[in-house]
């Protein structure tokens, strides 16, 4: 790497040796984002136990469609979510990813 890093830029890797730089990532639509993350969201429930599979239902029935949900029941499905996802290792990071850019995007 050259070393051209800017306060900002957000690095990432998805397996071994694969590291990127996305330069200028401007803000993203709530809607898109959240479409992005339901889909990442179902691959990765393919791949998980069935407890994991619950909660991931569980989350997503909390959430909806993501109109007019309550910020702390949006917060308590996403961190749940987001904890599946950490426990699975690196098949859940696009998920963690996802998670992170819907929450961006709905500045929160």
């Amino acid at each position: 790497m050259s070393g051209d890093f800017h306060f900002g830029d957000r690095v990432e890797q998805y397996g071994d040796h694969n590291t990127g730089i996305i330069k200028n990532q401007g803000p993203t639509d709530p809607r898109s984002a959240f479409r992005d993350m339901i889909a990442t969201i179902q691959v990765m429930r393919n791949q998980v136990p069935a407890e994991d599979r619950e909660i991931i239902d569980e989350s997503l029935r909390a959430i909806g469609t993501g109109q007019d949900v309550p910020h702390g029941t949006l917060r308590r499905a996403l961190t749940s979510i987001s904890g599946v996802a950490t426990m699975i290792g690196a098949a859940g990071v696009p998920v963690i990813e996802s998670v992170r850019r819907v929450i961006e995007a709905l500045g929160n």
